[in-house]
């Protein structure tokens, strides 16, 4: 009797899952989504991948959870070594698992996909995703420095799940520099690579010879308008019996009547894009910022508790600003999401054109979900407040608990 179906994809996600399948010799069919996309779409709403479809029914998503159950069917000893025997051995587990599943992964992945154009380009984005990857390696170096293995003695699902985010780095980012720089990742990679239980999957790895660099697109040249040829005198026409009405002219923006600012907004976003925030950006805009054109807000989801996953929290704040897409021009600012998944909440600061947050908000369906508070930069608080939003780079204040931003948007 078959053990069930794993929909998979491309995704360096759902490599820990497949080469369990194989290493434990498992009855389960590893089916592509785009193969069944019916019976996948059916079973898993979200269409997240990997998914795991049972007997009568049941379904488990989520890769370390899929982990754990797949683990189940192997022998004691198997299961022991894969994921530990004591409450401490399991917990460390799954501890690391969960690390790099999420913190590793998305930044690894955030860093490879902005390069090579599937994500928009920008710089703020791309650094901020790198100086988590330096940071994340830097701690998982000093780890390996003492232990060759992240968890046991053994390969366990720690060190499964920390290859598939890892290879990212190996296979799509950076070159040898990276592999001097970090000996004892390289020598664990090597090694876990090479074991029983991920050989098949890592037969034909290769690693990058250097640095992934972003390439911007070349702008295509407009082709020539061919030359209009002499029109022929129109012989005379019959008057028309009625004039056909004027089309009816789109109604201008509130915040178009309050003229041309001083302060020059599409210089400011390029200055935010292509500088370093904190050294360059943020001092150019407050040398040049005018209070008197532009007001700045906090902006808080009024629904943190029913927020689940970082990465969906995050795709609110992209379908928000989509929304407001009537006002962009008039516009810039970031949200934030801050926090773990099942445990997260979004914020930032978003400057508009006008004294008033209403006219620029209130083209989203959905602005009244969130909560707007007028900010005071005069004031040092509110000002370090504006920083922080646009920069990232430090813990977000929740009633007096620093929370770290784990992803965000920017609105532009």
């Amino acid at each position: 009797m078959s053990q069930g179906t794993l929909y998979t994809n491309n995704s360096p996600r759902t490599i820990a899952n497949e080469a369990l399948i194989s290493y434990l010799n498992l009855d389960i069919s590893i089916v592509k989504t785009t193969n069944d996309e019916a019976n996948f779409a059916k079973n898993f709403p979200l269409k997240k991948v990997p998914a795991f479809l049972g007997p009568k029914g049941f379904k488990l998503t989520e890769a370390i959870s899929i982990a754990y159950y797949l683990t189940s069917f192997a022998d004691e000893k198997t299961q022991a070594i894969l994921a530990g025997t004591t409450p401490a051995e399991k917990s460390q587990i799954l501890r690391w698992a969960s690390f790099f599943n999420q913190d590793f992964f998305t930044s690894a992945v955030s860093v490879w996909l902005i390069q090579i154009g599937v994500f928009q380009f920008n710089k703020k984005s791309l650094d901020f995703h790198k100086a988590h990857v330096d940071q994340y390696s830097d701690y998982i170096e000093e780890r390996l420095t003492t232990h060759t293995y992240f968890a046991t003695e053994h390969i366990s699902l720690a060190d499964i799940f920390g290859v598939t985010a890892v290879s990212i780095i190996f296979g799509k980012v950076y070159g040898p520099a990276y592999s001097k720089k970090y000996p004892a990742i390289t020598r664990w990679f090597k090694t876990v690579i090479s074991s029983k239980i991920l050989k098949a999957q890592f037969a034909n790895f290769e690693y990058m010879k250097q640095d992934l660099v972003f390439v911007p697109p070349k702008k295509e040249k407009k082709a020539e308008k061919p030359k209009a040829e002499k029109k022929a005198e129109k012989k005379a026409e019959k008057p028309a019996a009625e004039a056909a009405p004027a089309p009816e002219r789109k109604p201008k923006h509130p915040l178009e009547a309050l003229g041309r600012p001083t302060f020059v907004l599409d210089e400011w976003k390029r200055q935010y894009s292509n500088e370093d925030t904190r050294p360059v950006a943020l001092p150019w805009f407050w040398k040049h910022y005018n209070a008197e054109e532009y007001s700045i807000w906090r902006v808080d989801y009024k629904y943190n508790d029913e927020l689940t996953l970082t990465f969906m929290s995050n795709n609110l704040i992209g379908g928000f600003f989509n929304r407001l897409s009537a006002s962009t021009k008039y516009m810039f600012g970031c949200m934030t999401v801050y926090g773990e998944n099942n445990n997260n909440g979004i914020i930032g600061a978003v400057m508009i054109r006008g004294q008033e947050h209403e006219p620029a908000f209130n083209v989203a369906p959905d602005w009244e979900s969130y909560a707007y508070t007028k900010l005071d930069p005069t004031k040092e608080e509110d000002k370090e407040f504006i920083n922080n939003m646009w920069a990232w780079d430090k813990p977000v204040m929740v009633n007096g608990e620093g929370k770290e931003i784990v992803d965000g948007k920017i609105l532009k």
